[in-house]
């Protein structure tokens, strides 16, 4: 029996209040063995695959995913392992990390506008602009060095009017054929210490730990009260943020996947038809052959 995974789940409703400490950071296993994982998540890439062609084909929708977390939550894992089966020509994912002099220049949505799927195309971003509102909030120097006036760093109206400006932002893709999905990665503080310990310990992954790793997960409860202020304001019925356990890696790519395939599989998708006259062409260059 094929174990259905139900992504409303793990959705933050439009007008939810987050407490991020109600939300499960680990839910029990979908699979009992590894072996049967394997085969789950295989079918899943396996339909990701065969969906993600005839969305190429039908060229009406772009299809946004936004993945954000805390470091070390499986950001990159859940991006390489969900997505293994798609086809890279339908495919793009960005990472965004400090901006640099030029795209602080602008707006703080300009340099991840610029990267914005096309109609057929699945665009990824690993972080995202929710970057503003949450290490920008948590560490204000950031925002003084940004170049803006006093009076738009005003503490008081600039997380609002940057909430505005993303809700605003998705609203507009999302009548204009861009879906918006996006995911939260919800680690442990605990879990993470032990996958920061799996990184020094571990050779071959010690080119994934930095010093900054450590100094950042001393603003672990800022960066909680950043996240839930976040969610409470952008999560919307056009673009709704997912709080997605990821103590289990595992389980994580599962709802990962299975959230992707329900937002693909809701989209009205058609391979092109063929009209009389390509049909004549068609022949025409068949009796060629």
């Amino acid at each position: 029996m094929k174990m259905k995974i139900n992504s409303k789940d793990f959705r933050v409703q439009p007008g939810d209040k987050v407490k991020l400490r109600e939300w499960p950071t680990i839910v029990k296993p979908f699979c009992k063995s590894k072996k049967r994982y394997q085969k789950l998540l295989g079918e899943h890439v396996e339909e990701l695959s065969s969906l993600q062609r005839l969305h190429y084909a039908s060229n009406r929708y772009a299809l946004l995913l936004i993945f954000q977390g805390m470091d070390a939550a499986g950001k990159d894992g859940a991006i390489r392992h969900v997505m293994s089966g798609i086809d890279p020509q339908g495919c793009q994912v960005f990472s965004f990390k400090q901006p640099s002099a030029d795209e602080l220049e602008h707006d703080f949505l300009w340099r991840t506008t610029r990267r914005l799927p096309e109609r057929g195309q699945i665009g990824i971003f690993n972080r995202s602009y929710y970057e503003e509102v949450l290490i920008v909030r948590v560490h204000p120097e950031i925002l003084r060095s940004q170049g803006l006036s006093e009076e738009l760093r005003d503490k008081k109206t600039i997380w609002k009017g940057r909430y505005r400006s993303i809700v605003d932002l998705e609203e507009h893709l999302h009548r204009n054929g861009t879906r918006v999905i996006k995911f939260f990665l919800h680690l442990s503080k605990n879990e993470q210490r032990k996958r920061f310990l799996e990184r020094i310990d571990e050779p071959d992954k010690n080119w994934k730990f930095s010093l900054s790793d450590i100094h950042e997960r001393n603003y672990w409860k800022h960066y909680m009260k950043a996240y839930e202020a976040c969610l409470d304001a952008t999560s919307t019925h056009y673009a709704p943020w997912h709080v997605v356990p990821a103590d289990d890696k595992d389980n994580a790519r599962l709802i990962v996947s299975q959230i992707v395939l329900d937002a693909l599989n809701e989209l009205k998708m058609a391979y092109p038809k063929t009209t009389a006259k390509r049909r004549r062409e068609l022949k025409s260059i068949r009796k060629r052959l």
